[in-house]
């Protein structure tokens, strides 16, 4: 649970989102710990320890620190096209979505929105999305695929799905970036390791802010080559950091000692499924929540007042349209808490007169 809530009184249980967690005692004490310098010098030894280290599990040949998932998908797309080209995305993408527009703002190229299945679309709609060799058409060069998908609900790619998009995009000369702000969790509920995944990618994107409970930070991993031309649009962007490794502390330490409890999250977002699927009016299936993150629709379009009435019994959850609401379990969340969370909301849902 989290602080007390202004209008109930009762410690709120907080399911906004699962980057509202702060560092644990351990995590703070490696950050006041943590040796430092200036990163942009290259001479931070806690950023490059994190670097080497993300690289190591991604098995990818170099890593950057940055100071947010936005940024290092931004610095990717950056790095792999030109203005005026095309890259191709879920249309419910991060990227698309929630970074501000930034793919027109920063790097000057058109997103070209694909309408999958909860965020995974296929190597057949990759094919069909493609334009003509003509100066007509802006040229295609990337495709992005985000692994675990936001909006999706926390759906997870199979490792055969993302085969399936990585061959049809190599056989149509794209490159591919992974939006993987949650690979985390899809390694954890698929048993697929990040290394496994991230081998059908030429950039892949981490995130240690969210289901890991680090305070600040994700990582851009790719080639040698890559990472060196990706660290010219760091800068550019505004993300040269100089005594990072404050924070690159904790992100080693949240890789090194949170990871495997993510199945925690998991488990607690399926009760929490399975509890909101029982009340009238909630539209949910439970078997489609696969990670932490819970999306569910109420009916006539009442997100909001349902979100209203929840706050009353200190319960936050996110409405993200007018009738669907998100509820993402995450480090500071247990069972009790998503036991007690049902029996608040039933206090106060349906609305009773």
């Amino acid at each position: 649970m989290n602080q007390t809530g202004p209008s109930s009184g009762l410690e709120v249980i907080d399911l906004r989102s699962d980057t509202l967690t702060k560092p644990t005692t351990g995590m703070r004490a490696a950050i006041a710990a943590a040796e430092v310098g200036d990163d942009v010098f290259g001479e931070d030894p806690t950023v490059q320890r994190l670097e080497k280290r993300v690289a190591e599990i991604l098995g990818k040949e170099a890593a950057m620190f940055v100071p947010s998932g936005s940024m290092s998908n931004q610095v990717a797309i950056r790095t792999h096209t030109q203005p005026g080209d095309e890259i191709l995305v879920d249309e419910t993408a991060h990227v698309a979505l929630y970074e501000a527009g930034a793919p027109a703002a920063l790097s000057g190229v058109m997103c070209h929105y694909l309408r999958g299945d909860r965020g995974r679309f296929t190597g057949a709609d990759v094919r069909a999305a493609i334009r003509p060799a003509n100066v007509h058409f802006p040229p295609t060069r990337l495709v992005v695929v985000e692994n675990t998908s936001n909006r999706g609900g926390g759906s997870v790619w199979t490792l055969d799905q993302v085969r399936d998009v990585a061959q049809t995009a190599r056989e149509l000369g794209l490159r591919l970036h992974m939006d993987g702000a949650r690979l985390w969790n899809a390694c954890v509920a698929t048993g697929v390791s990040e290394a496994e995944y991230a081998a059908e990618f030429d950039s892949v994107s981490v995130c240690f802010s969210k289901g890991l409970g680090a305070p600040v930070g994700s990582a851009l991993a790719g080639s040698a080559g890559f990472i060196a031309r990706a660290r010219r649009f760091r800068k550019m962007f505004g993300g040269g950091m100089r005594q990072a490794g404050i924070l690159a502390a904790a992100a080693l330490y949240a890789l090194e000692h949170h990871r495997s409890r993510l199945k925690e999250d998991h488990a607690n977002a399926a009760l929490l499924a399975r509890g909101l699927a029982g009340l009238p009016g909630i539209h949910l299936d439970p078997a489609t929540v696969e990670t932490n993150i819970v999306i569910f629709d109420v009916a006539g379009d009442h997100a909001a007042r349902f979100v209203e009435r929840l706050e009353t019994v200190g319960v936050r959850m996110l409405a993200v349209g007018p009738g669907r609401v998100r509820a993402v379990t995450h480090l500071h969340i247990s069972e009790a808490d998503i036991q007690e969370a049902l029996e608040r909301i039933r206090r106060v849902w349906p609305p009773q007169g």
